[in-house]
């Protein structure tokens, strides 16, 4: 059944980097070097290609505070310092200068958070405040010619300027704390928080002076009330991504949804084009109903790239890169014939290729896709013998070189260069020391034949020092459109999972992305089939062959849609496992219905029609008509600031369990949303699904 095996060295990505820093035996990694390990992001380089800054998130093995600020280090490598470090504040999102004079980045050191610069020609000088906005910056961008800077953050529609006295909101007329929405409101709530309308993520352009300082008046991107009314970048996941300069330093591009009565089902994101003259914007990608973003102008002026879906509804469509000739207007397609979702893009400084990354079979590779021929190329930056796992934070510099990221499943991301006819070179080694005391991991790839017959892939990851026999946990990711793929984790991480002396297997099912458009379409309306099959058929052959796999010890976790599966589990295969972890799962599908926030999703996974119209779809595979047949342990997870999936849900699952007489644990966040971002939150998380799972497979049962 098994087609192909691959074991993967110890340690998934290059050892060979790290000095060996540790003298002692390597230890088990625990929850706390999870939450302590350091994050690294956003890679920046000067102008001459000579040095990179980046941001590192610390957090305090005591205290578990966190803190992030800005290091250099040399682009031939060498040891990375601290820059731009301002007493009791943090730093974040590191630009340099078109000139490379200054580096600007945001601060909170005023009490609020601002942008801030260092003068680079000037040893020893000290940063100083660049903008005094009333609101905070949620992020900037400075334009190519080094003359502006692009600020955005939520104040309300009316606002001139990033801050008002009053923040528009319309919600909270008073005298009492109560939200009264009116009809056309659209979103009541969206992600983790109350809707706030009349306030929203708004954009402004101001000047700089010769000093690097804002100054003059800001001129706001959605023009005036009464034209686009939405949020830019849009929410709650949208980034600096989805605005861009254009080459000139004249107009901006930038992506928004209108918001009105309708924005809860609609995915028609677009991207629009602001002169800076006061005026509304217009946008280019108005004919197409579903997602435009991502836009990017080529640093020679003569053509827009961007990313867009063709069925509107559907947040998990193809991402198709789209180019226009700004001259012509003449646009096409320039990944069409590709069968994979772009999830990222970057022009090349001669403006003659697009670098893109996007999932495939497990990696997030990058690609390079050629503007005149549309020929695309998997590039490789990861070191010789070592899986591409996942390149992030793409940057093509003037040199030829690549800037990036990179991260696995066994080691988070630090920064990479890559140079034309020279391999990859690791940058920042901010987790060295710690990664070496801890025992590597052994991680494997496999597949199978699945649901239909059809391919399908997983990963096997064990502790490399393991002896004896090792009990099996089954992972399953949410999305559902998603994958457990080769990637770093901060939440569901399986390498400190199979540290506590377990084998963490997951499978790639039916819906999953990196396979091509029709394997993740596969999900829609089978929620309940084929994913479980593959899951069932996925664990068969994970043990098949592999003796040290103890299969008559098994315990499976999800979250989102995992968690789902966790309920579905518990009516359609309750024989199979010693315990359940269900972290924010959907329990009943006609309550989610009712009252989940972004219905497009839930409507278009069940048919495209809302429950009323259709309950036979969302009826058909909802776990709580088979309550009846629940045996399985469960621990429940849920926080209560989760609109996506609402605690209601958690709750129902853990009063069934109660009801029906099965072991059951809930935990409760009041402070966390769909996910577990606070330390000592994400601390307790894994003690008590480690406790957990210890009691039903470590036992000696």
């Amino acid at each position: 059944m098994k087609k192909s095996a691959t074991a993967l060295c110890a340690l998934a990505f290059a050892l060979s980097a790290a000095p060996a820093l540790a003298q002692t035996a390597p230890r088990a990694m625990t929850a706390e070097d999870l939450i302590t390990l350091k994050r690294v992001v956003a890679p920046t380089a000067s102008p001459d290609g000579q040095w990179v800054v980046f941001q590192q998130t610390d957090t305090d093995p005591q205290s578990y505070k966190r803190s992030t600020g800005l290091w250099r280090v040399p682009a031939k490598g060498g040891p990375a310092q601290r820059i731009a470090d301002i007493p009791d504040a943090g730093e974040n999102s590191p630009a340099f200068s078109p000139d490379g004079t200054r580096l600007y980045f945001i601060s909170d050191k005023s009490g609020k958070d601002q942008v801030w610069l260092l003068d680079l020609t000037t040893p020893g000088a000290a940063p100083v405040r660049a903008s005094d906005f009333q609101a905070d910056v949620a992020g900037f961008q400075l334009s190519p010619d080094g003359t502006r800077l692009l600020v955005w953050g939520d104040v309300a529609r009316d606002c001139p300027t990033l801050g008002c006295d009053s923040s528009g909101d319309t919600s909270q007329p008073g005298p009492g704390t109560g939200r009264h929405y009116k009809t056309g409101t659209g979103f009541v709530r969206h992600w983790d928080s109350w809707e706030t309308p009349g306030n929203y993520s708004r954009a402004f352009a101001v000047n700089l002076g010769a000093d690097g300082k804002v100054s003059g008046e800001a001129i706001a991107l959605d023009g005036p009330v009464g034209t686009l009314t939405g949020d830019t970048p849009s929410k709650p996941m949208g980034g600096g991504e989805e605005l861009a300069w254009a080459a000139d330093s004249k107009s901006v591009f930038f992506t928004a949804r209108q918001s009105n009565a309708q924005e809860p089902l609609s995915t028609n994101l677009d991207v629009w084009h602001s002169m800076l003259d006061g005026k509304a914007p217009h946008s280019p990608t108005k004919a197409n109903l579903a997602t435009d973003t991502q836009p990017r102008p080529s640093p020679d002026g003569k053509w827009l790239a961007w990313t867009a879906m063709e069925r509107p509804g559907y947040e998990s469509d193809r991402l198709v890169v789209h180019v226009m000739n700004l001259a012509t207007h003449e646009r096409r397609a320039l990944t069409g014939s590709w069968d994979r979702s772009v999830s990222s893009l970057a022009w090349t400084p001669d403006s003659r290729a697009l670098i893109v990354t996007a999932e495939d079979v497990l990696d997030t590779p990058a690609f390079r896709v050629e503007l005149d021929s549309g020929k695309i190329t998997r590039l490789r930056l990861a070191p010789k013998g070592a899986r591409e796992g996942h390149i992030g934070n793409v940057t093509p510099l003037a040199n030829g070189a690549i800037l990036y990221t990179r991260d696995g499943v066994a080691s988070p991301a630090e920064v990479w260069i890559a140079e034309k006819g020279k391999a990859p070179r690791q940058l920042s080694r901010a987790n060295d020391a710690q990664l070496a005391a801890l025992v590597p991991l052994s991680s494997e790839r496999f597949s199978f034949k699945g649901a239909n017959g059809a391919t399908v892939w997983g990963q096997i990851q064990t502790p490399a020092n393991a002896k004896g026999k090792l009990p099996v946990l089954l992972f399953v990711h949410g999305g559902p459109q998603g994958s457990f793929n080769d990637a770093w984790s901060s939440r569901w991480n399986p390498r400190v999972f199979a540290a506590q002396g377990y084998a963490v297997v997951s499978i790639d099912f039916h819906g999953s992305t990196g396979y091509g458009q029709a394997f993740t379409d596969a999900i829609n309306q089978d929620w309940g089939g084929k994913p479980l099959e593959d899951l069932k058929l996925g664990l068969e052959a994970a043990l098949a062959g592999r003796p040290q796999l103890d299969g008559t010890k098994a315990c499976a976790l999800g979250a989102s849609y995992g968690g789902y599966m966790m309920n579905w589990i518990e009516g359609q295969w309750p024989d199979r496992f010693r315990c359940l972890v269900n972290h924010n799962g959907v329990f009943d599908s006609r309550a989610m219905a009712y009252s989940t926030e972004e219905l497009w999703f839930n409507e278009w996974e069940h048919g495209g029609k809302p429950y009323y119209e259709a309950p036979e779809a969302y009826e058909k595979w909802n776990p709580v008509n088979h309550v009846a047949k629940w045996k399985t342990p469960m621990l429940v997870v849920l926080g209560e600031k989760d609109f996506r999936i609402p605690y209601s849900q958690g709750l129902g699952a853990f009063t069934a369990l109660q009801r029906k007489g099965v072991e059951a644990e809930l935990l409760v966040f009041p402070d966390e949303n769909h996910w577990v971002l606070k330390p000592k939150n994400s601390l307790q998380w894994h003690q008590t699904v480690f406790a957990w799972l210890d009691r039903f497979l470590k036992s000696g049962n």
